[in-house]
């Protein structure tokens, strides 16, 4: 069996890391879907309609897991967005 020594203080250093890490990742996971309040902001928009309008057009993607649960994909805002860019040289 071999054993590994560790300084209290390093001992808690590394426990904090870890937790950090792992609390990034959960949070990562948790924020794979938008609500519609947290699409909006992303985008820029204070108007409901237009963000329906965007869902229509299928120019973001959603998912409703239920009649009036839309929840919007992140990645989707970002590509639409990235897609407005203009370069200004």
């Amino acid at each position: 069996m071999k054993v590994i020594l560790i300084e209290e203080e390093a001992f808690f250093e590394l426990i904090d890391r870890a937790v950090e890490r792992m609390s990034g990742k959960i949070n990562a996971e948790q924020k794979k879907w938008l609500t519609p309040k947290e699409a909006m902001k992303e985008l820029g928009i204070s108007s409901p309609t237009t963000l329906q309008r965007y869902r229509d057009e299928g120019k973001i993607r959603y998912s409703q897991p239920s009649k009036k649960v839309i929840r919007y994909d992140p990645e989707s805002i970002q590509e639409f967005l990235d897609s407005k860019t203009k370069n200004t040289f």
